[in-house]
C-alpha cells in the first residue's frame, strides 16, 4: 500500500510508524485512520517484527481530530461522533494495546485531545522537554476518547484526571513523567536515538515475555487477586516452555549475552 498520510518502515525487527500530516499537527483524517489501520495490520501479521516504534513529523506528535475533515457548522446537519469513535479511534486503541509486542510512542511535540490518548494506549511512553499532553475535548464540549477516560484515572488518579479534562490545560512533559504518566521525559535532541535505542532492545528481547507482561499488567486492573494468581500461573507455565526461557537460562549460566528469538 502506497501510504500519504504516515510513513512505514520495518527493519531489524523494529517496525516505524510516523503520522506524517506535519502541515495540521498530524491530525487524524478517515485516510490517516485507514493507512494506520493497514499498517498495524501489517505489524500484528509479521512475526519478524518485534517492536513498534510510533511517532509524528514535524514540531508535533498529533493534534487529535482534524477537525477540518467534518462537515461541522452551526445549523448543519450534526456529526454522529459515536461513529467516528467506533469505527476509528476504539479500533486504533484496541489494535496499539493488543500488539503482541511492545509499543513504545516518541511524544516529539504537542500531544492534544485523542493524539494525547494514542500516545498513552501505547506501552512506554518517551517525550521531548518541549512535548506538551492536552485533553482539548472540554474546550469544544466533548469527553476525552480514544480510551482517556479510563487511562487518565488509572495513571494519574481521578483527582489530576479530573483537572487535565474538565479544564483542557496543557500538562508538560516534565509535569507528565513526575505524575506517572508517562515512562521518561528526555531532551529534545536525544529523543530519537532513546526511543530506537529502547525499539531496538525490545526487538532483540524475548518477546513472547514482553508480550505476556503488557498483556498481564494492562488485564490486572480488571482482575481479583486471584484471578490476577491465576493468570500469573498459566502464563509462567507457557513461557517456562518456550526457546527464549531456555536461551535466558543458558545465557546466564554461561554468563553471556542471550540470543534471543522471539520464540
Amino acid at each position: 500500500m502506497a501510504y500519504q498520510t504516515i510513513v512505514f518502515e520495518a527493519q531489524d525487527g523494529v517496525a516505524r510508524l510516523t503520522l506524517n500530516r506535519p502541515d495540521r499537527l498530524n491530525s487524524f483524517t478517515v485516510q490517516m485512520h485507514e493507512e494506520v489501520a493497514e499498517a498495524l495490520g501489517r505489524v500484528a501479521g509479521d512475526s519478524s517484527i518485534r517492536a513498534l516504534l510510533l511517532t509524528g513529523a514535524g514540531r508535533g506528535f498529533c493534534a487529535g481530530q482534524d477537525l477540518g475533515d467534518r462537515a461541522v457548522a452551526p445549523g448543519a446537519e450534526p456529526v454522529d461522533l459515536g461513529d467516528s469513535v467506533e469505527r476509528y479511534y476504539a479500533p486504533l486503541i484496541r489494535s496499539l494495546t493488543s500488539l503482541p509486542m511492545p509499543v513504545i510512542c516518541a511524544v516529539n511535540g504537542v500531544a492534544a485531545g485523542a493524539g494525547a490518548n494514542i500516545a498513552l494506549a501505547c506501552d512506554i511512553v518517551l517525550a521531548a522537554r518541549s512535548a506538551k499532553f492536552i485533553q482539548s475535548f472540554a474546550n469544544i464540549g466533548l469527553i476525552p476518547d480514544s480510551g482517556g477516560t479510563w487511562v487518565l484515572p488509572r495513571l494519574i488518579g481521578q483527582a489530576r484526571a479530573l483537572g487535565l479534562a474538565l479544564t483542557g490545560d496543557p500538562l508538560p512533559a516534565e509535569q507528565a513523567e513526575a505524575w506517572g504518566l508517562i515512562w521518561r521525559c528526555v531532551d529534545d535532541d536525544v529523543l530519537a536515538g532513546e526511543a530506537a535505542a529502547l525499539a531496538s532492545r525490545f526487538a532483540n528481547g524475548p518477546t513472547s515475555g514482553l508480550a505476556a507482561t503488557k498483556q498481564a499488567l494492562r488485564e490486572s486492573s480488571l482482575k481479583s487477586l486471584d484471578a490476577a494468581l491465576d493468570n500469573e500461573r498459566d502464563l509462567m507455565r507457557r513461557l517456562g516452555r518456550s526457546a527464549d526461557y531456555a536461551e535466558g537460562v543458558a545465557a546466564f549460566s554461561a554468563k553471556r549475552k542471550p540470543a534471543f528469538t522471539g520464540r
